[in-house]
């Protein structure tokens, strides 16, 4: 376990430090979308099921400006990251937006 020592925390934004126009640039990305509607019913969720989305490089980058909007956030688990959203914390701020969001029709999405 020592190279637990040496591993960096993802970057985690303050509630205090949620921005609108960060959330919603997060979530103008028809693939960080996707991920989004994907979490939408999960508790948490091992970001392993998107590798068949994009390849991994994209994914990570993806993952980053969900967590670092205030959209997701991480546990990590051994190797394993854990993805969830910041529901309460997205509603407390901006009421009714995650919701409205999450409800859109997947065919309105993207073209």
């Amino acid at each position: 376990m020592w190279y637990a020592l040496f591993m960096r925390k993802p970057y985690v934004v303050s509630i205090n430090d949620i921005r609108l126009t960060s959330v919603l640039h997060a979530l103008s990305d028809p693939r960080r979308l996707q991920i989004v509607m994907s979490l939408k019913g999960n508790a948490e969720q091992n970001c392993a099921i998107y590798h068949d989305m994009m390849p991994k490089s994209t994914l990570t980058h993806h993952l980053k400006v969900l967590r670092e909007a205030g959209v997701a956030k991480v546990r990590i688990e051994g190797t394993q990251h854990f993805y969830s959203l910041r529901t309460e914390d997205l509603e407390q701020l901006f009421p009714g937006l995650l919701t409205a969001i999450l409800n859109v029709q997947s065919e309105l999405i993207s073209h």
